[in-house]
């Protein structure tokens, strides 16, 4: 390839690439900071193989002779990055994970802003007791602040704090970015909004009650032909994806979508309080300015501390908090900087106070992330099942007796199977639920309780249906391990029904012996 046919950003930043990068000092950052982390290269244009690791100071530079421009690295730490495999379950995951870092990135196109909002965000994590906080400048016009792991509790809510990435993360930055946009009312210029008065930037409905922008919610009804059953979700209005039945795993048929608003701060919605929302559209303060706080993913990557940018040929350098107000984008010239580390010297636990601040407030505004927060109705009671004398375990069916044991592949479907057998002979409600929840502790990796919960709904507002007939459908989920009474029978419910008959057929003779001697 031809000088001439390189775009000058690429010439650019490739003629200091070799100069930089040979620095002993910014390799050494690079390596220091990336240990037990899965490494990237980028390529101008292109990212390297993953999963990739850095060993030794000298492997920086190996790759940059290869055409390496800038480096990136996971905010999630692993036992060994070179075992992550593409299509890992999250239980293989959890396994290879030891921890994780909060990394907050500000990504504005107005630099002057994008330091406000950074010491906004800096401003909430003191307020949460936060004080050793990582800040580095992206190398574009944002901003990457870190909360190391060791400042993390190590166990929540009676769960290991590693293996909830990236539900715990997100829940925090979404308290961050609530509790930011109040420190950024008092610290912008007079003539903010002024400034931003031609800009049209439609992004919501504003709830009338708190001034607060509500979020575009989709309320969607699901429905199988074939099996006859289905399911309500509610969905974020960016959120496309496909629905299977749990039953024949074939493609949901979407019946009805409904759009409606809710507002996360009041916890009401458009379907229940229409009169609360504004018709007019509103703008978010943050997106106003073009602010965007990442959320978290699985193996979501980041530039390194000190790594390059390739629009601005600028270095990823960090920095003091005292100097954020007055840095100028000549501070992060790559031939003038000066090593710094990255991750500050946290205390054990010094963000406790900032995990259950987020934890409270995400469950007092309800925020779901796709997890309905529509209460059960009594519709339960309305069915009238088996009438059975006794439906303890011992009666039932051997397939159901493996399920409730937990089960490692058909999860779905094995809850689709327990709700209706459950139902159909005459499980209260209350008892229901609690063998679910059992039942799901068990599990070798537990369902997302927003799913049981949809499922659950589902069935309620409906006549129940029994469940799969025998055979098939449980060998398929590795559950079939028929007595010989399953030989007799074509339904699980049939089983108990036969059980149940059999007992009291057996306590009247009992009962008329007694009677007669």
């Amino acid at each position: 390839m031809s000088e001439n046919s390189i775009s000058f950003k690429e010439q650019r930043i490739k003629k200091i690439t070799h100069l930089y990068y040979s620095n002993p000092s910014i390799q050494k950052a690079i390596v220091e900071f990336a240990q037990n982390r899965e490494v990237c290269p980028r390529y101008f244009e292109g990212f390297g193989k993953r999963p990739d690791s850095l060993q030794y100071p000298g492997d920086v530079f190996e790759l940059v002779k290869k055409g390496a421009t800038s480096f990136h690295c996971s905010e999630e730490i692993w036992s060994d990055p070179l075992q992550i495999q593409t299509g890992m379950i999250e239980k293989q995951l959890n396994e290879l994970r030891t921890g994780w870092d909060l990394l907050i990135d500000i990504d504005c196109k107005w630099f002057d802003y994008s330091k406000l909002a950074a010491q906004a965000i800096i401003n909430v994590l003191e307020k949460n007791n936060v004080k050793n906080i990582g800040i580095k400048f992206s190398g574009s016009k944002g901003w990457h602040i870190l909360i190391p792991w060791k400042s993390f509790p190590k166990e929540v809510g009676g769960e290991r704090t590693k293996d909830l990435f990236p539900e715990l993360p997100r829940k925090i930055v979404d308290y961050l970015r609530y509790e930011a946009r109040k420190e950024m009312e008092n610290i912008l210029p007079d003539d903010f909004y002024n400034q931003f008065k031609n800009v049209k930037i439609k992004k919501g409905i504003k709830c009338n009650n708190c001034n607060e922008i509500s979020e575009e919610f989709y309320s969607i009804e699901l429905f199988c032909p074939d099996c006859k059953i289905g399911e309500s979700k509610k969905i974020r209005k960016e959120e496309k994806q496909n629905f299977y039945c749990p039953n024949c795993r074939k493609k949901f048929i979407i019946q009805d979508t409904k759009n409606y608003y809710e507002c996360n701060k009041c916890n009401i919605n458009s379907k229940e309080n229409p009169d609360n929302f504004s018709q007019k559209i509103e703008t978010d303060l943050f997106d106003l300015m073009g602010l965007d706080l990442i959320l978290v993913s699985p193996r979501h990557l980041f530039r390194t501390p000190y790594s390059l940018h390739e629009k601005t040929a600028l270095a990823s350098v960090v920095i003091e908090k005292q100097d954020l107000e007055n840095f100028q984008l000549k501070d992060a010239d790559p031939m003038k900087i000066i090593v710094k580390n990255f991750m500050p010297d946290a205390k054990q636990d010094e963000a406790k106070e900032l995990v259950m601040q987020a934890m409270d407030w995400y469950r007092e505004n309800k925020i779901s992330r796709g997890e309905t927060d529509e209460k059960i109705t009594d519709k339960f009671a309305e069915f009238k099942p088996i009438k059975l004398d006794d439906i303890s375990e011992e009666k039932f069916p051997p397939c159901i007796k493996k399920i409730l044991k937990g089960v490692s592949d058909g999860r779905k479907r094995a809850l689709f199977v327990l709700i209706n057998f459950f139902r159909s002979i005459g499980m209260e409600k209350q008892e229901l639920e609690k063998n679910i929840d059992d039942w799901n502790k068990k599990n070798e990796v537990p369902i997302k309780q927003g799913y049981i919960k949809s499922q659950l709904l589902w069935s309620y507002r409906h006549k129940p249906i029994m469940p799969p007939n025998c055979r098939e459908f449980y060998q398929g989920i590795g559950v079939c391990i028929p007595d010989n009474l399953c030989n007799k029978i074509k339904n699980p419910v049939n089983y108990v029904v036969r059980k149940n008959f059999a007992g009291a057929r057996k306590k009247k003779i009992k009962d008329n012996f007694k009677n007669n001697t």
